[in-house]
């Protein structure tokens, strides 16, 4: 379960992070530092076999029976992948220690970038296809929390939004892609698709999966035309782009582009589509970067540029081309690392990130200057730095894809290297010069530790610049040999390999970005000089802007158009569906009106009579009382209760009850929230000649609508079926499930994996009423009540002697029924207990327990209960999801599908043979999410409506904290 953990602890690290106190600053990073550094030495112990040649999996069961299986897998190249995750995250979480402000919220940093290391491993680590996109969209929802953690800036809102469209469209395509290659091949397992490369070459449908695999790859890693979210990305704080944009989320494309090389590559497809996307990167974001004031935007555009050197080393699709491009991401991860770190400190220190303000800077911080300088001439491909080594393998491979005759590849090469050195020019320029005496804040040398990532960084450049042979030779053969197997070529990591023409274009490079740097030094300088020539009107990131303007226009204009603010037209619109999908699906009446029909009972047809009269007399009251329209609908409710225990339905007809009894209140609280209704005359004109007949057209309407629905139904009721799987939960719930309550079992045993996405949507939902009540406040003229009538003030501060006598009287009584809480919680407990075997369940018993708060709620008020009860309904739905997905896991920990159920029979004394199932653990998530949401959304509408209560005038309830002041919910 090594892989399996990898994987799993840096979500668990998320979870405990988001639920640390906000102060404890030190805490959570010490628990990011101590996840990071577990990994990488589990990582690290699978060197041996890896080095072997071996390639080890874990599969968990998930539906084995229709062939599938969470799969985690490691070869030589997900280990290095996986190595350069979790070294480069190690170091970015002991540098995010002190870049930090204490202001910020720390935890939640911490949690999302931990979340986000998993969902990076996931990536790397998936041997199956699909779960690799369920990771891969993981990562593209954790990047925009992290782009978007500043979320008080527009520009990070607008960073987050774009990184996240952008991706995940691509995401999409890559699921769509991954769709038709595993279809091609028959499966989605990674080694059966990897070694299935002739089959996938030669299949009419190969194009279709390239093209879509691409985009997915492509706006991953920021290729052209995608590349214009990476600068955008740079509102995100400096620890998260050093970590994004060096190690992560723009190396998860080339990543995935390298993992499906043995599949996808060797066709003149591969190579126009992916070398022609990366050889526009690499040219555009070069250039694009010289022009740049913000360090960070230097950066990202030269990351872009990086990725188009990569991909397109992939794209020239040669076993050497493979190695020098994974060379690369490893020597890209460490020296842009670096440098974001670099740019940080001295945003950090200086209190600015604008080049042409900055100058001088190595007086004040002459160590972190020396760092920056070193990791810039490795950008740059200086001999002796570990730069220098892979771009000349590239210069290498791209004169060998032109030949004799064809040099344009190797040209944008050399002019890329070119521009190259003239951005990393750009960046030193800051140290030196004059000092800056406009800087926002006086610069010195950060804290130790926060330094010494970038000093590990740099030396391992120079480390690798000096000795390749020694430092990163074995770590490349190992991910190389993963990748091309039997294709493996010959290479030597040697600093030097005598005079020839990649040498030469080295140094023409080197020279060439010294005069051009010289030439653009002073145009560079001037502030008013903000846009890029030549391709300054090429915005993508304007053409990103204007179709989502376009697309929010045309969906203003179908809203205008197709939609409407009223209930009515669209209740309408259902209605009138209703006539006619029901008898299409149900067939012409003589196919099902001769079925067999059972006798008439007059008890049951009174009970139909009543429901349907409660029914009628709902929908007449409501335009005049409100209250006695919610009162009839709940008789409506009752009698549906009464028609499933008719029926031998008694889980039913319990749930029933109880959901009926807590949406009456919860209606009953939102009621006041309802505009009044204006009422004929006072001034008011008598309906007219058009009113009537719109009310007698819906009347038509929703009779024709319910009967046809009623049709529906009976139809379905009475059709013959042949075969069904009620027969299957039958016979096999006592012996599979281990209980006999057919109803219980089939939804926390058969059908648990559903259970726990409704009771997720459940919750999702429950937070939503909450968000949107927290955010609507009703006016409190419209619905403002005397103040005796309220329960957060003194009712005998304004009442009559007989008032208070009756409020004495309703004092007493809600002393005593304040007893109903532990006695309806031993019911909850009871009926909970007997749900196995006996009508009940965590679903029922939750709603039980609702039920008695909200008794509490109502007899003794919001103040009060929430004084003495101390409820936290989102921890309680927290809790409740965390139960019931560890239900699950649990059952893998045993090697077990997941969500599979167990029973055990334990003999206690004096008590007996004991029924224990693990459903029960299962089931106690239901029950807590279940009065988690009930509460949380009868906390909003109480607080809402006690704010609504306070009399316009009053000032002193105008002025009164908020009933929970303390953090209760």
């Amino acid at each position: 379960m090594l892989l399996a953990a990898l994987v799993l602890v840096p979500f668990l690290g998320s979870l405990l992070a988001a639920v640390m106190p906000a102060d404890a600053r030190n805490r959570e990073s010490w628990l990011a530092i101590a996840v990071a550094a577990g990994g990488l030495l589990m990582a690290g112990s699978l060197y041996p076999d890896v080095a072997a040649g071996q390639v080890l999996r874990e599969e968990l069961a998930w539906l084995p029976a229709q062939g599938l299986y969470f799969v985690l897998r490691v070869d030589g190249l997900a280990w290095v992948f996986t190595m350069l995750v979790l070294a480069i995250g190690l170091l970015v979480v002991v540098y995010a220690r002190y870049y930090m402000s204490p202001a910020d919220p720390v935890p939640r940093f911490f949690a999302f970038l931990l979340a986000f290391m998993g969902s990076m491993l996931g990536v790397v680590l998936s041997g199956n296809l699909v779960q690799l996109v369920v990771f891969w969209e993981l990562t593209s929802l954790t990047s925009f929390l992290l782009i978007g953690y500043w979320h008080h800036r527009a520009d990070a809102r607008r960073g987050a939004r774009m990184a996240f469209t952008v991706t995940a469209t691509g995401g999409l395509c890559l699921l769509a892609g991954v769709l038709v290659l595993g279809n091609i091949v028959g499966s989605y397992d990674l080694d059966v698709v990897l070694a299935a490369g002739e089959r996938v070459r030669a299949d009419e449908l190969y194009l279709p999966a390239l093209v879509l695999i691409a985009l997915g790859a492509l706006t991953k890693s920021a290729q052209f035309p995608f590349h214009f979210w990476l600068p955008h990305a740079m509102a995100a704080p400096t620890p998260v782009s050093s970590y994004l944009h060096s190690a992560t989320m723009v190396k998860a494309g080339v990543f995935l582009l390298v993992r499906l090389w043995p599949a996808l590559a060797g066709t003149p497809e591969w190579t126009w589509i992916i070398g022609g996307a990366g050889v526009c990167t690499l040219m555009i974001g070069a250039f694009i970067a010289i022009f740049q004031h913000d360090l960070k935007g230097l950066l990202a555009y030269s990351t872009i540029s990086h990725l188009g050197l990569i991909t397109t080393l992939i794209g020239i699709g040669t076993p050497l081309a493979i190695v020098a491009a994974i060379f690369h991401i490893l020597n890209h991860a460490t020296f842009k690392a670096s440098l974001f770190m670099a740019a940080g400190i001295i945003d950090h220190e200086t209190g600015t990130r604008d080049m042409r303000v900055l100058g001088g800077l190595r007086h004040a911080l002459p160590v972190t200057a020396t760092l920056a300088i070193v990791a810039s001439a490795a950008m740059a491909g200086v001999p002796l730095l570990n730069g220098f080594l892979s771009k000349e393998m590239f210069f290498a491979e791209t004169l060998l894809v032109g030949g004799d005759t064809n040099w344009w590849m190797s040209y944008a090469a050399l002019a890329m290297g070119v521009f190259g050195v003239a951005y990393s020019l750009r960046f030193i320029s800051i140290f030196f010069g004059a000092p800056s005496e406009a800087l926002p804040r006086a610069p010195h040398e950060p804290p130790r530790w926060m330094r010494s990532p970038v000093e590990l960084l740099v030396l391992t450049c120079l480390v690798v610049g000096v000795l390749p042979g020694l430092s990163i030779e074995p770590i490349l053969h190992v991910a190389a040999v993963a990748t091309l197997g039997p294709a493996m070529p010959e290479y030597d990591l040697a600093v030097w390999h005598g005079f020839n023409i990649p040498l030469l274009m080295s140094t023409l490079a080197l020279a060439g970005g010294v005069l051009l740097y010289g030439l653009l030094r002073r145009y560079l300088q001037l502030k008013e000089r903000d846009t890029v020539p030549l391709v300054h009107r090429l915005n993508g990131a304007q053409i990103y802007e204007n179709t989502m303007l376009r697309l929010t226009r045309g969906a203003g204009w179908l809203l205008k158009h197709l939609g409407t603010l009223r209930l009515q037209p669209q209740l309408l619109l259902l209605m009138l569906a209703l006539l006619g999908v029901p008898l299409l699906l149900a067939g012409a009446p003589p196919a099902w009106s001769d079925s067999p029909r059972q006798g008439f009972d007059p008890l049951f047809t009174a009970i139909w009579v009543i429901g349907g009269g409660c029914a009628i007399a709902a929908a007449w009251v409501a335009k005049y009382h409100r209250l006695a329209a919610l009162a009839l609908v709940g008789g409506t409710g009752v009698v549906t209760a009464a028609t499933f225990l008719w029926l031998s339905a008694p889980d039913l007809a319990l749930t029933q009850l109880m959901v009926e009894t807590v949406t009456t209140v919860l209606l009953l609280l939102g009621l006041r929230w309802l505009p009044p209704r204006i009422k004929a005359g006072a001034g008011q004109p008598a309906p007219g000649r058009l009113a009537w007949l719109r009310r007698s057209r819906d009347l038509l309407v929703a009779t024709a609508g319910g009967l046809a629905m009623a049709a529906l139904t009976y139809a379905v009721l009475v059709h013959p079926a042949s075969d069904t799987i009620a027969d299957f939960f039958l016979q096999n719930a006592l012996t599979g499930g281990g209980g006999s309550n057919v109803v219980n079992v089939l939804l926390v045993d058969f059908r648990s994996f559903d259970t726990l996405g409704e009771i997720t949507v459940l919750a999702i939902v429950a937070l939503t009423v909450y968000a949107l009540l927290r955010r609507f406040r009703p006016a409190p003229e419209s619905v403002a009540i005397p103040a005796q009538q309220r329960h957060d003030v003194d009712p005998a501060s304004a009442q009559t002697p007989a008032e208070q006598a009756g409020s004495g009287y309703l004092l007493v009584a809600g002393i005593y029924l304040r007893l109903l809480l532990p006695f309806m919680g031993v019911v909850a407990v009871y009926f909970f207990m007997r749900g196995h075997n006996l009508p009940g369940g965590g679903f029922v018993a939750g709603l039980i327990f609702s039920v008695a708060i909200l008794v509490q709620y109502m007899l003794a008020g919001t103040v009060w209960v929430e004084s003495h009860l101390q409820l936290r309904p989102h921890r309680w739905l927290g809790f409740g999801l965390v139960l019931a997905c560890a239900t699950g896991l649990g059952a893998w920990l045993f090697g077990h599908p997941f969500l599979t159920t167990h029973t055990a029979h334990v003999d206690w004394p004096l008590v007996g043979e004991l029924h224990l199932p693990s459903a029960f653990v299962f089931d106690l998530g239901v029950f807590v999410v279940v009065v988690g949401t009930t509460m949380l959304m009868l906390v909003a509408l109480a607080h809402q409506s006690l704010r609504a209560h306070r009399l316009p005038g009053d000032e002193a309830a105008r002025a009164a904290p908020p009933v929970s002041g303390r953090r209760t919910l």
